[in-house]
């Protein structure tokens, strides 16, 4: 077998970046990218790779997921997560789990550990006990600015919808030199959301996928509208048809843009290890590695380029 070079992509969430955010967002992606790829490049699986990436966003306190998540109406963390494995479909998910640091880790064990693809609020919690997880106290998932928002958001003349823009769901997609593919995506949701919605995150198909036949995809913005049109199996189908990840992304996109008014963004990975890193929104921050040269960006035409060295030895000082 011909070895793949491994390639990562990672996402920081699609939506609106404000100015005084974007530093950290785009220090966050390129962390986490790096990670994934570190993981690769030791013969790492594609799997070990997107959920050490994914862990590093959680723990990023600039990021809705894990530690930064966004507050449901009742003040409170619920988040959600999935990972999959494209070599046999496996897929692990949780929804609305609280009191945890990564429920990346915990989609993982629901994978590896079960007979089940998705366990969700109670029964994870009581999952992750069985499995070791220590429980921490909400509080500390909870950021200065996860609060301030919920409570602009509560004000009788505000407007959630307004605010859910800058959604900042996380994800990350990979091929490993095996030429398995794997996609991980984890959320802390929608502000101010109803206490046990659950978005497109937790959901196979729609928030992530992964098929070492076509690719793998990682999903995020509107969570509604990513279910209606299930967008990241939609994109591996186009792919599957012989489009390109870049023209299979935007054609997803722009599928859900005009059928059911939705934005996001994606990325995107084949099993050749060709990417894309695609959005309808203002913006998502977004990282790659392939062929140890890092790109990155936030704004639409935006990428920057670096060696992994020069990205590694500018991560140490």
């Amino acid at each position: 077998l011909g070895r793949m070079k491994p390639v990562i992509v990672v996402h920081g969430g699609a939506g609106r970046i404000f100015k005084e955010r974007e530093e950290g967002c785009r220090a966050g992606v390129v962390r986490a990218a790096l990670r994934g790829y570190g993981v690769l490049k030791q013969g790492g699986s594609a799997v070990d790779a997107v959920e050490e990436a994914v862990q590093s966003m959680e723990d990023d306190p600039h990021f809705n997921a894990g530690c930064g998540s966004v507050l449901n109406e009742k003040g409170e963390v619920e988040m959600d997560a999935i990972i999959m494995d494209g070599k046999n479909l496996d897929s692990g998910a949780v929804s609305a789990v609280k009191c945890i640091a990564n429920p990346i880790k915990l989609a993982r064990l629901v994978m590896e550990k079960t007979k089940h693809m998705l366990l969700t609020d109670h029964g994870a919690q009581l999952f992750a006990q069985a499995m070791g997880i220590p429980e921490i106290p909400g509080e500390k998932l909870i950021t200065e600015r996860s609060r301030e928002r919920w409570k602009k958001n509560l004000e009788p003349d505000s407007n959630p919808e307004e605010f859910q823009k800058d959604l900042g769901t996380v994800g990350a997609v990979a091929v490993d030199s095996e030429g398995n593919v794997a996609c991980a995506t984890s959320t802390g949701g929608l502000s101010n959301k109803l206490i046990g919605r659950v978005g497109d995150t937790a959901c196979i198909g729609s928030g992530g996928y992964a098929d070492n036949h076509s690719g793998a995809t990682s999903t995020t913005g509107h969570g509604e509208s990513i279910m209606k049109v299930v967008l990241a199996r939609l994109i591996l189908y186009h792919m599957e048809q012989g489009m390109s990840p870049e023209v299979a992304a935007d054609t997803a996109l722009d599928y859900m843009k005009t059928r059911v008014g939705g934005l996001g963004g994606v990325i995107v990975v084949n099993k050749a290890g060709e990417w894309a890193a695609r959005f309808s929104t203002k913006q998502m921050s977004w990282a790659t590695v392939k062929d140890d040269n890092l790109h990155y960006g936030i704004y639409a035409g935006e990428k920057h380029i670096k060696s992994v060295d020069e990205a590694l030895a500018s991560e140490r000082e």
